[in-house]
């Protein structure tokens, strides 16, 4: 359920349908809208994953920071692969997904999780991307099946849902921030809210600037 901001506040929108990370940005603050940004999402030719969450973050802020001059927009994307050049998305289906664990089986998966904060008014402009180092272990056919019938993360990137049931499938997961693997940095966030006079721990507890 969105939140909307109250008339004490400045506007804060977050610019994603990702219940992950609407979640999220909840622990900070209950003063936010949601808003679909309508951006696509294609990976351009010869982008690195981690350039792609970044730009991705940024448009995605951009787009509605576009209709909404006033509010600052949280954009995000998270991009994961293996090798480093090809990204891993979202599997959409089971057996992507069946072949994303499969591949990971035994390896390191990196997540590039970016974010972008936009305001139009005054130009605040503030990026900034995680990286998390997911090494899971290795995998049989049979654990991964079992997995993907209880948990069904068709929708997640990697196919492995952290805070989830996917936590059994890893060793260790390495990274400066928690969050970031759930889909929203939020200790770089903290930050960007701090500087553009929003921060979570104002006098009146609501971001007032």
């Amino acid at each position: 359920m969105a939140l909307l901001v109250t008339h004490r506040t400045a506007p804060l929108i977050l610019a994603s349908t990702s219940p992950y990370r609407r979640e999220l940005l909840a622990r900070l603050t209950s003063h936010f809208d949601v808003q679909a940004p309508g951006v696509d999402e294609t990976p351009r030719s010869g982008e690195t994953p981690t350039r792609t969450a970044q730009r991705l973050a940024l448009e995605k802020a951009l787009a509605v920071a576009a209709r909404h001059r006033d509010a600052l927009v949280i954009g995000s994307d998270q991009a994961a692969t293996i090798d480093g050049v090809h990204a891993i998305g979202k599997p959409g289906d089971h057996a992507t997904a069946c072949e994303q664990l499969r591949a990971a089986s035994g390896h390191t998966m990196h997540f590039y999780t970016a974010v972008a904060a936009v305001r139009a008014a005054d130009g605040f402009r503030a990026r900034a991307v995680a990286e998390t180092r997911v090494r899971f272990r290795r995998l049989d056919d049979d654990e991964i099946e079992r997995y993907l019938q209880r948990e069904q993360p068709y929708d997640v990137a990697g196919s492995a849902k952290a805070e989830g049931l996917g936590i059994v499938l890893l060793d260790a997961i390495e990274g400066d921030d928690p969050t970031a693997i759930i889909g929203l940095p939020l200790i770089a966030l903290g930050r960007m809210l701090r500087d553009a006079g929003l921060s979570p721990l104002s006098a009146s507890g609501s971001g007032a600037r």
